[in-house]
């Protein structure tokens, strides 16, 4: 089994819920969120789109996941209206086949203050019917994790 084996199998469409922490008022912001999962190049990728909303803004965001098998690695590449602005995150992990979880870690820049770490946590269960997404936001220095978003979904 792949390690996009799990993702690749909840290919369609779902619905649910995404909770933000929002930085400026130190709440948590939920909002409806879909999410669309498409296999691309003969599932040697996986696609996920995903719909938000911020204070009734709408947003979007979308990442392409790999795994390069000889390396042993998932590689992401995430986009997102809110949170990268213009700008694309690479991310990269472990591939496992123990665990359904994709897990990948990239850093972007908070000058002038150094890099601050984001992880990706992509969690499928075709079985069941969900799909959970979750962000954090790493510390620099002590890499301490702090929840940003998680989104929870069910199969439309």
């Amino acid at each position: 089994m792949g390690a996009l084996d799990g993702l690749a199998a909840c290919a369609g469409t779902w619905r649910g819920t995404s909770t933000l922490q929002d930085p400026e008022r130190i709440l948590p912001d939920e909002s409806a969120s879909t999410a669309t999962v498409t296999p691309v190049l003969d599932g040697r990728f996986v696609r996920v789109d995903y719909t938000w909303s911020y204070a009734g803004d709408a947003k979007e965001g979308s990442m392409l996941i790999g795994h390069e098998r000889k390396e042993g690695v998932v590689t992401a590449h995430w986009i997102d209206g809110f949170h990268m602005s213009d700008k694309v995150m690479a991310l990269r992990g472990p591939a496992s086949s123990e665990s359904a979880t994709l897990s990948v870690t990239g850093s972007y820049p908070a000058p002038p203050g150094p890099d601050w770490g984001w992880r990706i946590e992509i969690t499928p269960d075709s079985d069941a019917g969900s799909l959970r997404i979750v962000m954090f936001n790493i510390w620099p220095g002590d890499g301490r994790e702090d929840l940003a978003v998680e989104a929870k979904y069910r199969r439309e």
